[in-house]
């Protein structure tokens, strides 16, 4: 079983920038991707960005160039660095990770979620 903590959401201002974290622990050989996705009420969830085990990384298109996903593999952690924050980006964020065993099998795992506030 793995577990995910998720943290660094919160209230701020248009233009302004917040860091989510989002660590991992637990019955862990490796982590494959890694990616945050964010849900509003009412839509399907989206993902917002990805990174492969080889740390290539893919974002939507309506944080391009305002995210950066980064992960740090000595402590099992995934990044959200968000910069010029804008009202649309107001959501609940959650951490996704794919998790390999030593046996080889591959699970996915789903952080519990950080609100992400931003205001005009």
């Amino acid at each position: 079983q793995v577990e995910l903590v998720e943290s660094g959401g919160g209230l701020v201002q248009a233009g302004e920038s917040l860091r989510l974290s989002c660590a991992a622990s637990g019955n862990i050989f490796a982590i494959n991707s890694m990616a945050w996705y964010r849900q509003v009420p009412g839509k399907q969830r989206e993902r917002v960005a990805r990174i492969s085990g080889g740390a290539a990384t893919n974002y939507a298109d309506s944080v391009k160039g305002r995210f950066t996903i980064s992960r740090d593999d000595a402590k099992n952690t995934v990044y959200l660095q968000m910069n010029n924050l804008k009202p649309e980006d107001t959501s609940v964020y959650y951490c996704y990770v794919i998790v390999s065993t030593a046996t080889g099998l591959s699970y996915q795992y789903w952080g519990q979620g950080t609100r992400v506030t931003v205001s005009s």
